[in-house]
């Protein structure tokens, strides 16, 4: 099993940035690591995913070319720089890691971490 620390969250006003980090640490081998977030009222859903050894990157449409996600490995840490922050960013985000090589629904991914919260004002 692999736990998962994220941190990086806060309250930032629309159009501007934040970088979310994600600590990973266990016995288990990575493959996939990804973020996802939840609003309040609505259900989980995918942002991004990188791949622990190639550097495959994979987003959500609604964040694509706002959000870029990246790893060191020597860290085990994967970020999630967001730029161009808008309200509808709003949101608790979770680190998750996969065994799977391309996975992008939440059962694909086997662990989670306890979420950071991200406000974005208007």
């Amino acid at each position: 099993q692999v736990q998962l620390v994220e941190s990086g969250g806060g309250l930032v006003q629309a159009g501007g940035s934040l970088r979310l980090s994600c600590a990973a640490s266990g016995r288990t081998l990575i493959y996939t690591m990804g973020w996802f977030r939840q609003a309040p009222g609505k259900e989980r859903e995918f942002v991004a995913r990188a791949s622990w050894g190639g550097g495959t990157t994979d987003y959500a449409d609604s964040v694509k070319g706002r959000f870029t996600i990246s790893r060191d490995n020597a860290k085990n840490t994967v970020y999630l720089q967001m730029n161009s922050l808008k309200p509808e960013d709003t949101a608790v985000y979770y680190c998750a890691a996969s065994k799977l090589l391309r996975p992008r629904a939440g059962d694909e991914y086997a662990s989670w971490g306890q979420g950071t919260q991200v406000t974005v004002s208007s």
